[in-house]
């Protein structure tokens, strides 16, 4: 009766073991390893293996993680992103932003930008955001994508103050004109004493962005901002630093007054290819996010 009852236990306890293995080994589409700037694909690992190597990533740096999206589910995480359904009416841009415009699968993100009439406008495309999702104060946003190009295609990474109805101050990690394709934009907009609008930029001329993944990043502090390029300083600033909470926005405009319209030479259909976005602190920091 004893042999009987230990062999029940084992039983028991080896199936116990059986679905917390397999619970704890659930394979990733997209796993990643790390390097100095970021994850290159590296076969399949299990998840929880992927996620402790994003969480200290920049450990020695100094940085703690506290927030990430590395795409890996099958659709877009609503959780973290909200998708845009209207037609831009900023800068005489030309597109509708779809929710179907916005695909995930692979492990990426794409923001699709289509020549195709939809209410009135002769073309569509693809926004996403994290208002009143997610927002931080201070730290280092980092994206890895690769850009869309042609004339008239305009992709940008950007932050907002994550408040209803503000626009500015504005913060662009990387803007790009579609057909400069070696050249990022990097940003400052915000309202001077007489609320006239007000810019400080620069550019950076390297690499064709459109061939191939490259990461594009900001470090922002209390009077100062750093943009870095694979990992590069590029770019920095310290008029008028944002001191507000402001939230993340990933878009592909199409024409408008900066970029002008698509013509000929423009092939449609086009990405924005995402393969992460994540959100760094320094380690003691406040305002993590809200």
């Amino acid at each position: 009766m004893l042999a009987c009852l230990v062999s029940i236990c084992f039983l028991v306890l080896f199936a116990i073991r059986l679905f917390s293995d397999q619970a704890t080994v659930i394979v990733a589409d997209t796993p990643y390893i790390r390097d100095a700037h970021s994850f290159e694909l590296a076969g399949r690992v299990p998840v929880y293996i992927r996620e402790a190597q994003i969480e200290s990533a920049y450990a020695e740096k100094g940085w703690h993680l506290i927030w990430y999206d590395e795409f890996t589910d099958s659709g877009l995480d609503t959780d973290k992103w909200r998708t845009e359904d209207w037609a831009s009416f900023k800068n005489e841009e030309l597109q509708y932003y779809t929710p179907a415009n916005v695909q995930v699968g692979d492990g990426r993100l794409r923001l699709i930008s289509r020549k195709e009439t939809y209410h009135d406008r002769r073309f569509t495309s693809g926004a996403v955001h994290t208002q009143s999702k997610f927002s931080f104060r201070y730290g280092k946003a980092e994206i890895r994508a690769k850009l869309p190009k042609g004339k008239g295609i305009f992709p940008a990474f950007w932050m907002l103050p994550d408040q209803e109805d503000k626009w500015l101050p504005e913060i662009d990690i990387l803007e790009m004109l579609g057909h400069e394709p070696h050249k990022i934009w990097m940003v400052q907009h915000w309202l001077n004493g007489n609320e006239k609008l007000v810019s400080n930029s620069s550019t950076y001329t390297g690499d064709d962005f459109s061939a191939g993944f490259h990461t594009f990043s900001i470090e922002w502090s209390p009077g100062q901002i750093i943009w870095l390029i694979d990992g590069k300083e590029r770019f920095r600033s310290s008029e008028s630093v944002p001191g507000m909470k402001m939230y993340l926005y990933l878009n592909t405009a199409i024409g408008g007054v900066w970029p002008g319209d698509p013509d000929q030479t423009t092939e449609l259909p086009q990405a924005f290819e995402v393969d992460y976005v994540r959100v760094f602190q320094k380690k003691g920091g406040v305002d993590r996010c809200c």
